[in-house]
This record gives C-alpha cells, sequence and structure tokens, in this order.
C-alpha cells in the first residue's frame, strides 16, 4: 500500500524528528565518530550491534536486521501501523497530520479493534458492578482485591450469557468480522448457518493495555478451579501475546529502573495493591525473547518472582538465561515452598514480602545455590564436582570482578586456595575458546544465513546473489545517475529477492520523476520487516567502489543466476519475460 503522505510532510517530519533524538529516548547511544551504536531494543544481546547513522536518518542492527527510519523505529518498538507511526511522530513535532484520501484497509481494522477492545473493557467494568457481575465481584474481593485496585486494572466480570457482549458491540455499529477479528466473538457453523456467540462468559475479565493506553487484549479466569482457567485473546491485528507484558503500561511509570516479573495477573495486582507497583507478568506463555527486549527499554534491574516448583525453577533458568544476553541484571526472589507473592502478602503483610526483595540472590548466586543442591559438599568428591561446576557457572555468567569475588567466597567455602579456584575457571575459559574458534567459521556462515533467510528465494542458496543485489542498488541510491548509464543493462526483472525486486522499482520510479530517494520517502511502501533489508542499502557498511564496473559485475552475477533459474522451463516464461531476459543478455555482450 503506497500512502499518500508528500515529499514535503515527509521532509517537514523528518527535520522536526531527527532520529538520534527518537531513538535516543528509548535507546541509551554512545557516539563513535559520525555514528551511533547501542544495545538493540529489537533482540537481545551484551555486545551493541545497533547502529544509527544521522547522515542518512536511519538505523539498522547487524544482529537481528531491524532497519529503517523513525517511522519504522516507532512502528516496531510501539507495534504501530504507518498511518499510526506517522501521527506519533507528528504529535510529538506539534504537526498536524494531512488528511489521506485513502486509508489502508489494515489500518482501519487496526483501529476498529481498538474501539472494539475499548468499549469491550467499559462494559465489562461495568457488569462488574451490576447484579451479572455479582459472582465475579464477591470472588475479587474475596482475593483482598480492592475497588481501587478494580479501577487501577480495569476489571470487569462476563456475566453467564452467551450474547450480552455481541449485543451490545452490535448495537454500536461493530460488525462480526471486526469482533471476530478481535477474538471478542467466536463462530461456529450449524445447519449452514453461521451462529456468533462471546468468547468470554462466565469469567473475571482483565483488561490488557499497551504501554500507550490502548487496550490491546484480554485475559480471563473462571470462578472455580475447573480447567482451563484462564482464556486470554488469541492473537490479533493489535496483539500478540509473545510480544506484550500485563501491567508494563503502569509499571513502566516510576520504576527506578527495576520491574518485578511475576507469573499471573492476580499476583501482579496483589503486589500493586501492597505498593509493589512495578510488577508485571507474562501472558500465559513461557518469557520470550520479545518480552525480555520489552523489558530491556524499561528496566536496568528485574526481580524473577516465579514460584518454587520445579517448573517455576525451569522458569527462571530460561528468564536467567534469556537476560544475561541483555544488559539487564537479574535477581532471583526465592520465594516459600507453595507459596506466591498473593500467598506472603495476606499471611505475612508486604513488610515480609519487601523482606524478600532485599533479600533477592543476584543470578550467579541463584545458579550457585541451586548447583550447591545436587552435590556432597561434605565429602572431597563432592566439593570436587561442585567447584568443577561452579566454575563452568563463573566462565559463562561471570566477569573479572565477578570471578574475583567468588572464587574467594568459594575458597572460604570448599576450603581450597583462591587461586585454585580461578585456575580451574580458566580451564573452562581455555575448553570453551577452543570449542569457539572450531565453530566459528561455521557458525558465521549459519548466522548469516539466518540473517537472510527471508532474502533467499527457495532454490537459490548463494549468498553472492544477496551482496550483488545489495551493492548494485547501493551504488544506485549512492550514484542516482548511474541509472540513465545503465539502462538497457538492468531493470526489476533481474532481481531475484522480492523486496530488492520491489525497492529497485520504486527507485528508480523516484530517480526517473527527480524525485528524492531518501529512505523516508520509502517507508511507506514496505512492511517494517522489509525495511530492515531497505536500511542495509543506506546503511556506511557495504562495501562500495562506486563505480559502474562495479555495477555491471553485479549485473552479471544476477544475469547468471536469472538464467539458471528462469531457464530450467522456458515454456513457461511469457513472451514479455523471454524478450526482456533475451535483451538484457545481448546487451551484457
Amino acid at each position: 500500500m503506497r500512502y499518500a503522505f508528500d515529499d514535503a510532510f515527509l521532509d517537514e517530519l523528518r527535520l522536526r524528528n531527527d532520529i538520534e533524538s527518537v531513538i535516543g529516548e528509548y535507546v541509551s547511544l554512545k557516539r563513535q565518530g559520525r555514528i551511533l551504536t547501542g544495545l538493540c531494543p529489537f533482540h537481545n544481546e551484551k555486545t551493541p550491534s545497533f547502529t544509527v547513522y544521522p547522515d542518512t536518518q536511519s538505523f539498522y542492527c547487524f544482529g537481528c536486521a531491524a532497519g529503517g527510519e523513525a517511522i519504522t523505529f516507532a512502528r516496531k518498538f510501539f507495534n504501530l501501523d504507518f498511518i499510526e507511526a506517522v501521527k506519533l511522530l507528528a504529535e510529538r513535532a506539534g504537526m498536524s497530520l494531512p488528511v489521506l484520501s485513502s486509508q489502508d484497509g489494515y489500518s482501519k481494522l487496526r483501529r476498529s479493534v481498538f474501539d472494539a477492545n475499548r468499549e469491550a473493557a467499559k462494559l465489562y467494568n461495568e457488569l462488574l458492578y451490576k447484579p451479572e457481575g455479582k459472582a465475579q465481584l464477591d470472588y475479587l474481593r474475596g482475593r483482598g482485591i480492592s475497588d481501587k485496585m478494580i479501577t487501577v486494572f480495569g476489571l470487569g466480570a462476563a456475566p453467564d450469557k452467551w450474547r450480552m457482549l455481541y449485543d451490545h458491540l452490535s448495537s454500536k455499529g461493530f460488525s462480526e468480522e471486526i469482533l471476530v477479528s478481535a477474538n471478542l466473538l467466536r463462530k461456529r457453523e450449524k445447519n449452514n448457518k453461521t451462529i456468533y456467540y462471546d468468547n468470554f462468559k462466565n469469567k473475571i475479565i482483565f483488561p490488557i493495555v499497551d504501554v500507550r493506553g490502548n487496550v490491546i487484549a484480554f485475559g480471563s479466569r473462571v470462578l472455580d478451579n475447573s480447567n482451563p482457567k484462564y482464556v486470554n485473546t488469541a492473537d490479533t491485528p493489535v496483539y500478540k501475546k509473545s510480544n506484550e507484558l500485563y501491567a508494563l503500561n503502569i509499571a513502566k511509570n516510576g520504576n527506578e529502573g527495576t520491574l518485578i516479573l511475576c507469573e499471573g495477573y492476580m499476583d501482579v495486582i496483589a503486589l500493586h495493591g501492597a505498593g509493589f507497583t512495578n510488577a508485571v507478568a507474562g501472558l500465559g506463555t513461557a518469557l520470550t525473547p520479545a518480552q525480555v527486549s520489552l523489558i530491556s527499554r524499561y528496566a536496568k534491574e528485574v526481580m524473577v518472582c516465579y514460584d518454587s516448583d520445579t517448573a517455576g525453577k525451569q522458569a527462571t533458568a530460561k528468564a536467567i538465561s534469556l537476560f544475561s544476553r541483555t544488559g539487564v541484571k537479574v535477581k532471583v526472589i526465592d520465594l516459600p515452598d507453595g507459596k506466591d507473592p498473593d500467598d506472603i502478602i495476606k499471611q505475612h503483610g508486604k513488610e515480609r514480602f519487601r523482606a524478600l526483595l532485599e533479600g533477592s540472590a543476584n543470578d550467579i548466586e541463584y545458579r550457585l545455590s541451586l548447583e550447591r543442591k545436587n552435590h556432597d559438599l561434605q565429602t572431597a568428591d563432592g566439593k570436587i564436582s561442585f567447584l568443577k561446576a561452579a566454575a563452568v557457572i563463573l566462565a559463562v555468567n561471570g566477569g573479572s570482578i565477578e570471578r574475583d569475588i567468588y572464587a574467594a567466597k568459594l575458597s572460604d567455602e570448599l576450603g581450597v586456595e583462591k587461586g585454585a579456584v580461578l585456575q580451574q575457571i580458566k580451564l573452562v575459559d581455555v575448553r570453551n575458546e577452543r570449542a569457539r574458534q572450531k565453530g566459528s567459521v561455521r557458525q558465521a556462515e549459519k548466522e548469516m544465513k539466518k540473517l537472510y533467510k527471508d532474502l533467499l528465494p527457495q532454490g537459490h542458496e548463494d549468498l553472492r546473489i544477496i551482496k550483488a543485489q545489495e551493492i548494485l542498488l547501493a551504488n544506485i541510491i549512492a550514484n542516482p545517475s548511474f541509472l540513465t548509464k545503465l539502462e538497457g543493462k538492468v531493470s526489476k526483472e533481474i532481481f531475484i529477492t522480492p523486496v530488492y525486486k520491489k525497492a529497485f522499482a520504486i527507485i528508480s520510479e523516484r530517480i526517473s520523476n527527480n524525485s528524492g530517494i531518501d529512505i523516508i520517502y520509502l517507508t511507506g511502501d514496505f512492511t517494517p520487516d522489509e525495511m530492515g533489508a531497505v536500511s542495509r542499502l543506506y546503511a556506511s557498511k557495504l562495501p562500495l567502489s562506486n563505480t559502474l564496473k562495479e555495477c555491471e559485475d553485479c549485473i552479471s552475477v544476477l544475469l547468471e543466476e536469472t538464467k539458471k533459474s528462469d531457464f530450467k522451463d522456458v515454456s513457461k516464461l511469457s513472451d514479455e519475460e523471454f524478450l526482456n531476459l533475451f535483451n538484457m543478455d545481448k546487451n551484457q555482450q
């Protein structure tokens, strides 16, 4: 979909939203000459691979291939569509948004889903205080949830009726198609007739709100112990559960750089009610890299507060592993067996939970404490096996300071020399380095192919194809006059990758029309994921000689590949396709 924002508006939008300023509000950037680098907000990493290019007003991550300009950054960071992202930046700059003659159908759908969710949340909350919601209100009050917390979290009641929400939202003008897309309704076929009914029935409702204040989904809980205990919104045009966190819209404000990560809605509400307003929770799935990345945008430290059973320990170990790839510090709250935060606050008060917070262990201490339980430290063999396991933990997770501190602690605990502990860690380092070097070349190729997996169409395995397309396009972007000089030699047909075929068509059209080809003019034509590939073309790390000879060499590579793939079955080529390829081949001779 090509959006109707003219270049003059986009120029002003870019001028008033300098990319360093926009991204710098959410990512800590460090200047390195003409560029800036930081930890990528779109994947987990310890070493910065996220690069901002003020000269081209673009960004690119060499770790996950995310890229674009300010609009794309807003789209990816806040999960917005194109028009929503432009509106956000326009409001940030105090600009008025032009009226578009037409709007993207997907954008309209998203806005309709947001509107339907807001109306549903309002109805559910109102029903909680009516006779239809008495059972749900009694349950919440029985769990010690105050009216204040009900208001803060917008809790509600879905009554024991199949069409309450359907009838209400239909009267507000929402179509069945919109309500099914929002997962507020379900449908089934009966006697050749489609029957629609409410997704949530006889349940407590937990609205899920994003960091911008939009109601994006709902969680729900049964009133008894029947299964499934929780029924949640499935993925919709505005919601993907693996990308969001419950209550982050509240916890992100004034959290002093620390978030408490809980397992469920009730834990979060109980903690907020006790004054711990920096608590958040996942949304019915195991913690995901996307959620870890989201947390890292708002916190420098996370305190993991999962149950102490086997499943909880496994989830904690996974969380530590995920956060170890970021710059976020991790602490683990040691909950008593069988207790969750809600139980502790009810039975022992908020001061007891505060004491648990203050006594929480960092990730290394937690790993060591778990490992310690697997060894009999009263025996020499037990001490040796524990020391070897501890050395692995410190080699993988500890810096030089952590190694020194914990080597001293282990020395005192096990009755061995500190130097012996450090030597054991060094042995692990050597072993790990050998393994790393052995697989480095293979891993680099694997990572490159993974990075380019969406850019390599089926049947094309040679990474030279990607490079040839990138270098050719980057040369044309840097030297628009090359397009005329390459006339008859290059066309979109020689490009193998769909996104680069599309990029060439748009860029060449703009050059022919004497229009600018800055990256912001292209963003309305590509998805955020596609913009990553486009952004690579504007990144300064592409090796260019800026010569026609380099372009012609790239064209030769692509023509060779085109002939290999397309002429396998000439009968499937149209007359126009055959003539185009014939003419290009002739021009190359």
